[in-house]
């Protein structure tokens, strides 16, 4: 272990550990324009990612974190190939991060306190991903054996943030292709995953268990990982606003509560296998006053390959079989039955789902025909690849349109860029879509010859709304309670796209972007704020805006990013804290009545002086408009780690 390694964890331990101190919320700046030029409907190549975008996640306002598996990246860092970067998305500069341990097919989420968890792995291996004769560190790379790893990243703005990796802060159990969500209280649960990984998991090497971070105590079984082999890797998992989680493996369903342990078997997920390899795309559809902030979770493509076949995937064809189309909802907390929901325009495997401030979801990367994976020396592969027939056509899905009309390509172009196995997106703060990612090989590998080489580029995606004048609310802040006093925002009539009644049209959401891998982002949630608003006779616009639903279930704490959308248009989007700031039993109080909505029987001109052409309140001078409840908005020194390592 080098000394710069040795350094950077005494240094970020010592911030882990930091006391907590109350503060109250403030006032966040009010959000301007985006500050990059993009054509809607198109993607646009804007820079390389450094390491190949395995794993990745939005950490701050300007900065992606990008991890890779350990391989032979050109880019270097303490001496050995880099295998994570951190992405300015402001000059698409990389910064080379070093980790210690293997991070391939590693789960991730984020903490109640902002710090980022990077969980599980691979073996240490040396070129062609072949074992290393050390596990320890020694050889080509260095690396560490990562089955058993924890790392840890409190992300900020100015270069400074470095992954934690410390073998005395691993778990007990091996875990390779593990699923990590948040609870209630801001921990995480750790789900499944195998011991040694191979193409889809086997009952010699099984981890059908359970555990929490931090610590509850030792490993506990977890029945449905018994029963779902083969295809049972990366289990899907949410949990739901009844603190119950929804857990998808296999062919495989549950409801299973974290509380008690108890798992209820439900009926199989129709037409498709959607767990890693067929990696179908799946979203929990926006939580909103409209729906009581009840949580359906919906499943699109996939393969229908049964249990027996993936052991006997030399007998066939498989990168040619075809990826299946179908989508199925459920609402857990109301009713465990299945339903169709509209069908994609064609199969697709390792499709990302990416919910979007206007409440729709934007559908990229993913094949036509195959699956996640690769292999040497197979004869049916495509070079190494399972898959083939790359789907450059973007999808947009309306969750709420009418059955028949839910998905969309109206307007959109096609990437260029085959986005393949180990592919990645996320949401970033202007509403445009990043996406990175492809390498279907064992190590780092280009050239004319390689049908699907190791892929750096960074596309973004703006969706119609990004060159859109955007609306810059005055007044959000930066912690948002659980229950308790609503608190005002004000728009202008410009903010109203020049019509008052826009306002009707206008909401407040929270959208954690969560941790994308392997066709899912681990914790992605889609929360509406319940508003009202008045519309004085002066043309004075507030929105009053209540705080997060009184249910930590409804979405964990943590950081996230709050928006204001009008008439589908979004601000651009500001990190804000949910909840307390740390691990544990979460306040919750009765939220305050809002306001009735009101609007003057004769609207303003809106070239009149009261036009609400007044932007002074763009500068910040809105904070005497607020009201919150400051014993409810506590923030600590561990939730601060997230924006700033010293």
């Amino acid at each position: 272990m080098t000394l710069a390694r040795s350094h950077i964890r005494r240094k970020a331990l010592a911030v882990l550990a930091s006391a907590a101190c109350a503060s109250a919320a403030n006032i966040i700046p009010t959000p301007g324009q985006p500050t990059k030029s993009g054509v809607p409907g198109t993607f646009e190549i804007v820079g390389e990612s450094g390491v190949s975008g395995q794993q990745i996640f939005l950490g701050t306002n300007n900065k992606v974190y990008v991890v890779d598996k350990t391989e032979a990246n050109p880019l270097q860092v303490a001496g050995h190939a880099a295998w994570a970067t951190e992405y300015d998305l402001t000059t698409n500069a990389v910064r080379a991060m070093d980790v210690l341990s293997n991070t391939f097919c590693a789960g991730g989420n984020v903490l109640g306190n902002g710090t980022w968890v990077n969980l599980g792995g691979n073996q240490a291996v040396i070129t062609g991903g072949n074992t290393a004769p050390s596990q320890t560190g020694g050889g080509i790379y260095n690396d560490w054996d990562g089955g058993k790893a924890i790392r840890f990243l409190n992300p900020n703005n100015d270069g400074t943030s470095n992954w934690i990796d410390d073998p005395n802060m691993y778990m007990t159990t091996r875990r390779w292709y593990p699923t990590l969500e948040g609870l209630p209280d801001g921990s995480l649960i750790i789900l499944g995953g195998d011991m040694w990984g191979g193409f889809v998991n086997d009952a010699s090497q099984n981890n059908p268990t359970y555990e929490f971070y931090p610590s509850r105590g030792p490993v506990q079984p977890l029945l449905i990982l018994n029963n779902t082999l083969p295809a049972n890797l990366f289990p899907l998992t949410w949990l739901l606003p009844s603190g119950n989680l929804l857990i998808q493996t296999g062919w495989g369903a549950e409801i299973f509560n974290p509380n008690t342990g108890v798992e209820t078997t439900i009926a199989n997920i129709p037409h498709a296998v959607r767990t890693y390899p067929a990696s179908g795309a799946t979203a929990m559809l926006p939580l909103t006053p409209a729906n009581n902030w009840t949580a359906t979770v919906v499943f699109c493509g996939g393969t229908n390959l049964q249990d027996n076949q993936w052991n006997g995937t030399g007998t066939f064809d498989l990168a040619s079989y075809p990826a299946d189309n179908s989508c199925v909802r459920i609402t857990p907390d109301v009713s465990t039955a299945w339903s169709d929901d509209d069908s994609l325009p064609e199969g697709r495997s390792m499709g990302n789902m990416i919910a979007l401030p206007d409440a729709t979801f934007f559908i990229l990367n993913g094949a036509n025909t195959g699956v996640a994976g690769y292999g040497v020396n197979v004869s049916w592969a495509i070079g190494t690849s399972y898959a083939n027939n790359p789907v450059y056509a973007p999808l947009v899905y309306n969750p709420a349109a009418p059955a028949g009309q839910r998905f969309s390509r109206a307007g959109l172009s096609n990437s260029t860029i085959p986005r393949m196995y180990h592919s990645s997106a996320t949401l970033l703060p202007d509403g445009s879509i990043y996406s990175t990612g492809s390498n279907p090989n064992p190590d780092y590998t280009v050239g004319p010859t390689v049908v699907f080489p190791t892929e750096y580029r960074v596309e973004r995606f703006y969706p119609w709304y990004y060159s859109k004048t955007r609306p810059q609310p005055a007044g959000l802040i930066d912690q948002l309670s659980y229950g308790g006093n609503y608190f005002n925002v004000n728009l202008t009539l410009a903010d109203l796209a020049g019509d008052y009644n826009n306002v009707k049209n206008t909401t407040v959401v929270i959208i954690r972007t969560g941790f994308s891998t392997h066709a899912m982002n681990m914790g992605m949630r889609y929360v509406q704020l319940d508003n009202s608003y008045t519309v004085s006779d002066k043309g004075d616009v507030t929105l009053h805006v209540s705080q997060l639903p009184s249910n930590p279930a409804i979405i964990s704490p943590g950081p996230a990013m709050i928006f204001v959308v009008v008439a589908g248009v979004p601000s651009v989007g500001q990190f804000v804290m949910l909840g307390s700031g740390q691990i544990g039993t979460q306040p919750t109080t009765t939220p305050q009545t809002l306001p009735v909505s009101s609007l003057p029987v004769n609207l303003p001109s809106p070239g009149g002086s009261g036009s609400g052409s007044n932007s002074s309140h763009h500068n910040g001078a809105a904070s005497s408009h607020v009201r919150f409840g400051v014993a409810t908005m506590a923030m600590s020194a561990a939730a601060a780690a997230f924006v700033a390592l010293a």
